[in-house]
């Protein structure tokens, strides 16, 4: 039997396509500071998983979201707690997280 997950799963591809056709989301990186300081995509917010019950409140349902993180684990555990838990239904989780980002979309990005 299939579940279906209560969110997207966009690929590192579908998210570079929808940043370049200017598509009106926040892309937020759930990865922590010391991460972000090795490695970011350019435009993305930082939102710590780890300060999650300082931020999550302060999210508007009504918006788009895309989380990632580095290869896609967390990001994907936000993403589900807020579509389960919190009933936003514009939300997605990159797949592959940084790591794919860096491999597929922008080499220049370190990988760690």
């Amino acid at each position: 039997m299939f579940v279906r997950k209560p969110y997207l799963d966009l690929t590192t591809d579908q998210v570079k396509a929808k940043l370049d056709r200017g598509e009106v989301f926040r892309l937020i990186d759930v990865r922590e500071p010391e991460e972000y300081a090795i490695a970011c995509i350019n435009g993305a917010e930082l939102l710590p998983l780890s300060r999650a019950a300082e931020w999550i409140g302060t999210l508007d349902p009504d918006q788009e979201y895309v989380f990632f993180c580095h290869h896609g684990q967390r990001s994907a555990y936000v993403a589900s707690y807020l579509a389960s838990n919190l009933g936003f239904s514009r939300v997605a989780n990159m797949m592959g997280g940084i790591e794919e980002w860096s491999l597929r979309i922008d080499p220049s990005i370190p990988r760690y």
